[in-house]
């Protein structure tokens, strides 16, 4: 597979008769939820997961996100994901992009991004991202310049 940029976090999910819809393929909702699930993997794995959210009342949001399916995925076929961490401010602001591919042929079928915002859960509001949060986060920043296919 030739990802976007190097070091992924990476998991697979097989397409499931649930997650197919009336045009035989993976519905678009599934890949957000595969998509929200390879985050939290990532973010637990290097050491934040949402019980840590909960105990410093805070967490990052998605403030924006964007999803480019590229082609479809039938039952029963194995998906890859890749997940980065691509920018992050040191204030509010982070970034994830995501590229999914078929196992069985190598193809890419999804590209994804979003933009996130650190809010205190308990309000909502946009809150300083924590000491913790860049601590953990920063190194596993891959920035965009490392990418390989531009």
């Amino acid at each position: 597979m030739q990802w976007d940029l190097a070091n992924p976090f990476v998991r697979s999910v097989v397409v499931g008769a649930e997650h197919v819809d009336g045009l035989r393929h993976a519905n678009n909702a599934e890949y957000v939820r595969w998509c929200e699930a390879s985050a939290w993997a990532h973010s637990a794995a290097l050491g934040l997961d949402v019980t840590n959210y909960q105990q410093l009342d805070r967490g990052m949001a998605i403030r924006h996100s964007e999803y480019d399916y590229i082609l479809a995925a039938r039952e029963g076929e194995e998906l890859i994901f890749g997940t980065w961490l691509t920018d992050m401010d040191g204030r509010l602001n982070m970034t994830r992009r995501f590229q999914v591919f078929r196992a069985a042929d190598e193809a890419v079928v999804l590209r994804a991004e979003w933009r996130l915002v650190c809010i205190e859960l308990s309000s909502g509001k946009p809150k300083r991202i924590p000491a913790i949060f860049k601590e953990i986060y920063s190194p596993a920043v891959t920035a965009p310049e490392a990418e390989k296919n531009e």
